[in-house]
């Protein structure tokens, strides 16, 4: 795939992505196509950098990597990838460590007679 295709691709996915997002109620919006890492793939989800990745081999390590120093860069929050190809879902990469930390909070802030199981 060329370059010019490769980032028509990636645009496309972004702002699916958005537009996903706000059917769900987040007030999230793509990131400006002129410059592409002058800002972030998307914006809007407090706490959270955003790394979106529309292809069909991702290669997951590269993609957080890339994550993680945009996320130190734009000081905009934990560096989550999400990413999906042809005809699949989306899915949502992120470190471990963040997952917990975001899960505790949720569970500490769920009333206990909300809690399944």
């Amino acid at each position: 795939m060329s370059g010019r295709t490769s980032q028509r691709k990636g645009r496309a996915g972004e702002l699916e992505l958005a537009k996903m997002l706000q059917t769900h109620g987040y007030d999230v919006q793509p990131g400006q196509a002129v410059s592409y890492g002058a800002t972030p793939d998307l914006t809007g989800l407090p706490h959270i950098h955003v790394e979106c990745k529309r292809n069909e081999r991702l290669n997951i390590h590269a993609a957080m990597a890339q994550a993680e120093r945009d996320a130190d860069h734009f000081r905009d929050g934990l560096p989550v990838v999400f990413h999906r190809r042809n005809r699949s879902n989306w899915m949502v990469t992120m470190r471990l460590d963040d997952w917990i930390s975001l899960y505790d909070k949720a569970i500490a802030a769920t009333p206990a007679a909300d809690i399944p199981g």
